[in-house]
């Protein structure tokens, strides 16, 4: 312990967030310069990882949540060698490392994108509940910690709520967090918007709560040691903090706590840039520049941050010697590989929903994926998740041998803890509610879309045949908005979204199959409440046949020279087969069904290919139960889609199958109306 070189350390970062700011002229200076010295504290006495091995899965993690503090991270991992002068100075430039919000970087010590108040810490939640996990299949010598950081705002978001609640309850006593408490948000002071008491809000929720001051380092370093000593509960260290610490104005009094010091370059404000440089020992002609004896201190630090990562990775060794079968299951589990799988073998009754025959696939999956950790909002009986708790158990606080998830009514932070698990590695997130409650999780899924991370979302009930429930339970935008993530890409220029929706229990094996071996991006399986008349198979196994969906869509009927193609997904697809069958008995036509499982998948394949399935000179009818526009880029300006552009009512599903007009006869009055019509026009 060195009181100056601690100071001094502070400082340069103190320093740093104000230059990286002012000379982007956008970004948030205080915070940073309030929690400097925890950071600082944190990662020079505490923080365990090896800096020559940055991805070393067993090193202890930090997620930012307060995203707006990102200076904060690049002047600490700067002062670490993890970015280099002029990185500092392109901070929130075109092409730069250092974005605007952390974006994720493991290799650069960034593990999570945040910037959307709340999410970061339950994404670090999702990783304290993954390393409980691994610990209970590979033993206690995992005891990496999993750190925090989260401001007022991301207290008071929702999501927080959920997140306290689960990490409390579950006893997550390897997730340590940090309240920067400056009692200052970007437009007011926290006591215009907020009078709760936080300490008591997170102890009833079970976690060990301390408050300190957070710029006495002696007692940041005896909470983080309590913290890292506690083994029942989750901590929470409330540093009362200082916004805007160290500025100056330019007459030499003290200029901080003000509001106006959160979201703008000091110099804008009634601080004095070069004063509060000079007051924090930085030299304004060269202000990126590392303090020389925190550059010395720094560079002695790393050389032993990596003595001692030797010294945990030799016990690892040992470990992995002695326990030969156990170290090969970890080293698969890691490598992000699957097992061999036989969805072929995964047996359906006939007629099934598509939720039932996805309950059948997790079933299957528990008992052959072991490093899946699957995860329902209160709703496994109805979503069908209970396939899979069926074969195994409940995390439960002391006991995490299980591999279910329940999260409690709380769609957000189930899906903001599976984008934590999915950060972790090693385990794959299943995360299932009713389709109409993805309005809730779309942060999190925007997210996962952004970090492309491999959570596979479960979405049942998929319709307006939700019935009796009535509109609030019935989607009817929701497969569009999934479908425009389909058409939104990602940094690495790939669809930033996989949406299936399976026809039947076949194409739902294969849909289930699809999704865990997308490991690129996040996939939805977006299936049915009611039961689904399996569809016509023509290959001798249905199975066979619906592996063609991994194109994305593909011809369930296919006759030479059709008058129609219909296009389809999901239950509307059987609809089409009911309706086909009364065009071609009734009226002569001859008909093609295509069932379009993904818009997103079937448009990266060959034209040739797609013009094999929906050719462009043929007329084209699509059914969907969501809006119109679900299908509208498949039929062209000259088809038609036949769909709701209303919400739903409460009547059983037949009834609104009838009223809404799918059924095969209404469908098949649809089909001939726009063919008749395409003939007038033509």
């Amino acid at each position: 312990m060195n009181k100056e070189i601690d100071q001094q350390s502070a400082d340069n970062i103190r320093a740093l967030a104000v230059a990286m700011v002012e000379k982007a002229n956008s970004g948030h200076p205080g915070g940073p310069m309030g929690g400097a010295d925890f950071m600082h504290i944190l990662y020079s006495e505490f923080f365990n990882y090896d800096p020559s091995d940055m991805t070393w899965p067993f090193r202890d993690r930090f997620f930012m949540d307060a995203g707006h503090l990102s200076t904060l991270m690049y002047a600490q991992y700067y002062l670490l060698g993890n970015y280099q002068k002029e990185d500092l100075k392109n901070f929130r430039q075109w092409g730069s490392i250092t974005p605007g919000h952390p974006e994720v970087d493991v290799a650069r010590g960034i593990e999570n994108t945040s910037g959307p108040l709340g999410q970061g810490h339950t994404m670090g939640i999702g990783a304290a509940i993954a390393t409980k996990f691994m610990q209970a299949r590979f033993g206690d010598w995992m005891n990496y910690k999993i750190y925090g950081f989260i401001s007022d705002g991301g207290v008071q978001e929702e999501v927080s709520q959920g997140a306290g609640r689960i990490a409390g309850h579950l006893g997550l006593s390897n997730f340590i967090m940090f309240f920067d408490s400056n009692d200052i948000q970007l437009s007011t002071a926290t006591e215009e918007v907020t009078s709760e008491d936080t300490e008591m809000k997170y102890r009833a929720w079970g976690w060990n709560v301390i408050t300190i001051d957070g710029h006495n380092h002696n007692e940041i370093r005896k909470a983080l040691t309590d913290a890292n000593n506690e083994t029942e509960r989750p901590t929470l260290i409330i540093g009362k903090t200082i916004m805007g610490k160290g500025c100056v104005a330019a007459d030499g009094s003290m200029f901080e706590g003000h509001c106006e010091l959160h979201g703008q370059p000091i110099g804008n404000t009634g601080a004095d840039y070069e004063r509060t440089l000079l007051n924090l020992g930085a030299n304004p002609e060269s202000s990126f520049d590392i303090f020389n004896d925190v550059e010395a201190f720094y560079k002695n630090l790393l050389e032993e941050k990596i003595s001692q990562a030797a010294k945990k990775k030799s016990e690892i060794a040992s470990w992995k010697k002695t326990n030969e079968a156990l170290s090969n299951k970890l080293d698969f589990f890691l490598s992000g590989k699957l097992p061999e799988l036989d969805f072929e073998a995964i047996e359906h009754k006939e007629g099934l929903a598509s939720r039932a025959a996805s309950s059948s696939v997790l079933g299957y999956l528990a008992e052959n994926v072991e490093n899946m950790i699957v995860s329902s909002a209160d709703l496994s009986n109805s979503d069908k998740t209970d396939g899979f708790l069926k074969k195994t158990q409940a995390l439960k606080k002391g006991d995490f041998s299980g591999s279910f998830l329940q999260s409690g009514v709380a769609e957000l932070t189930m899906a903001c803890i599976a984008n934590g698990i999915a950060l972790h590695g090693g385990i794959i997130p299943v995360v299932a509610t009713f389709f109409v409650f993805s309005d809730y999780m779309k942060p999190a899924i925007r997210l996962s879309c952004i970090q492309e991370l491999p959570v596979k979302y479960v979405w049942t009930h998929d319709a307006f045949r939700v019935g009796e429930d009535g509109p609030t339970h019935q989607p009817v935008e929701q497969e569009t908005q999934l479908r425009l993530l389909e058409k939104l890409k990602n940094h690495s220029g790939d669809p930033s979204f996989l949406a299936l929706r399976p026809a039947d229990s076949a194409e739902t094996s294969v849909a289930w199959k699809m999704a865990l071996e997308n490991q690129k991006t996040p996939t939805g399986l977006i299936l049915s409440r009611q039961g689904i008349k399996d569809l016509p198979n023509t290959k001798g196994s249905r199975y066979i046949e619906a592996l063609a969906s991994k194109k994305g869509g593909y011809l369930i009927k296919q006759v030479e020279n059709p008058d129609v193609i219909l296009i389809a997904n999901g239950s509307e697809v059987a609809t089409l087969i009911a309706a086909a069958e009364i065009l071609e008995s009734e009226k002569g036509l001859k008909v093609n069904i295509a069932s379009i499982i993904s818009e997103g998948l079937f448009r990266l394949q060959s034209k040739a290919y797609q013009d094999s399935v929906i050719p462009k000179n043929k007329p084209l009818f699509g059914l969907t139960a969501g809006l119109p526009v679900n299908l509208e880029g498949l039929v062209g300006e000259n088809g038609k889609v036949f769909g709701l552009d209303h919400f739903g009512y409460s009547a059983p599903a037949n009834v609104l199958d009838d009223k809404f007009g799918f059924t095969g006869e209404k469908v098949s009055k649809q089909v001939l109306d726009y063919l008749n019509e395409s003939v007038l026009v033509n």
